[in-house]
């Protein structure tokens, strides 16, 4: 009786973990006509994505606490600390990103605004906020957003 080994494409959906690594093994042993290609591609186009995803996610916190500091007055007394502590991990955290994947800041000005929607959305809700309290168009622009010593103005 003989044990069938799994092919790549079921090793794919059966253990990640190991297809990994028999993939790595199958390249360094130079056997790349074993390689489940399509899949290694999959997952290369996956990881490249990833550093975008972060990028957003974390421009989008550092918006939404920037529209709560400058437009949730009856909050600010209670909150601004933290969220000012937010923006400056976000904005810090958004520098090394983009420090070590500086093709990204095109991509960045290119997602602003529709990040400063969502995270208008979110705010609304979150606060309760009527929605004309938040300007629909950014009300800061991406250089202030970065800028590590600005904050909006509290009036």
């Amino acid at each position: 009786m003989s044990i069938r080994l799994p092919t790549s494409q079921t090793l794919y959906q059966q253990d990640f973990y190991l297809w990994i690594n028999t993939t790595i093994e199958q390249i360094r042993s130079q056997h790349l006509e074993s390689v489940d290609w399509e899949h290694l591609l999959e997952e290369l186009e996956d990881l490249g994505n990833a550093p975008k995803h972060k990028l957003e996610s974390r421009l989008l916190v550092l918006l939404e606490h920037l529209l709560k500091l400058a437009y949730w007055s009856a909050e600010r007394e209670y909150n601004a600390r933290r969220w000012k502590g937010t923006i400056i991990e976000q904005r810090k955290q958004l520098k090394k990103l983009l420090k070590n994947n500086p093709s990204l800041k095109p991509y960045l000005t290119e997602v602003f605004e529709e990040t400063y929607q969502d995270a208008r959305d979110i705010v609304i809700v979150k606060t309760e906020l009527a929605s004309n309290v938040l300007p629909i168009q950014p009300a800061f622009t991406l250089e202030q957003v970065l800028d590590e010593s600005w904050l909006p103005n509290l009036d």
